[in-house]
């Protein structure tokens, strides 16, 4: 279970210095095109998010691995990748593994490839729903692969009583490994992202 963030006071972080740890960090993200009050609210969230991240680091360990979900390389290239994907991620990842931590490969690649390619597949819509649920089954089965891979990785790499980070979306289906206490980041400012997509969704519902 992931323990809430702002639940973790001075006594209580005493406990959590042994034994293996991962902070959460849902991904957020925006283009340069997105609406200016949208990319504020983003923008104070990833600030929201690295202070957060910060005092966990201060209470109850820094940071010794990190993970960044689709992504497959290890080390320097892992971390370029990141800078491609979402530059806050980076930014976060970079000053950690400057500081000695190690980015490490989290998913397999072609797990993640056929995942997304069964995820493409159901967006186009089917006429046929035998052929949807078969489409359906094989992309559930592709994830559950590629989730059960990404597990196997945290907790193979992840040592005793060392840190991790880890960057996924908000909508992920990755059980975490017995063993591991979870610390998902979630600053005020992801309610203000969430509520400004609310909206904006209910608009264009309005339009139609």
């Amino acid at each position: 279970m992931a323990e809430p963030v702002g639940r973790i006071d001075k006594p209580g972080a005493e406990q959590f210095k042994e034994g293996k740890k991962l902070y959460l960090v849902p991904m957020v993200f925006y283009g340069e095109d997105a609406p200016q009050e949208y990319k504020e609210r983003c923008q104070r969230y990833w600030k929201q998010a690295a202070e957060q991240l910060a005092n966990l680091e201060a209470k109850i360990g820094k940071v010794r691995r990190i993970y960044h979900e689709s992504i497959s390389q290890c080390g320097e290239e892992g971390v370029e990748l990141a800078a491609k994907l979402n530059q806050e991620c980076h930014q976060i990842a970079k000053s950690r593994c400057d500081d000695g931590a190690t980015f490490e490969a989290l998913e397999d690649r072609e797990l993640f490839e056929e995942a997304m390619d069964w995820e493409r597949c159901l967006l186009f819509g089917f006429a046929s729903m035998k052929v949807a649920s078969k489409v359906s089954e094989f992309y559930t089965e592709a994830l559950r692969k590629r989730y059960d891979f990404m597990a196997k990785k945290i907790s193979e790499t992840l040592k005793d009583n060392e840190a991790g980070l880890l960057f996924i979306t908000e909508r992920h289906r990755l059980q975490f490994p017995q063993g591991i206490e979870v610390f998902t980041i979630s600053p005020p400012a992801l309610d203000e992202v969430h509520r400004w997509l609310r909206d904006e969704a209910a608009k264009r519902e309005e339009k139609k």
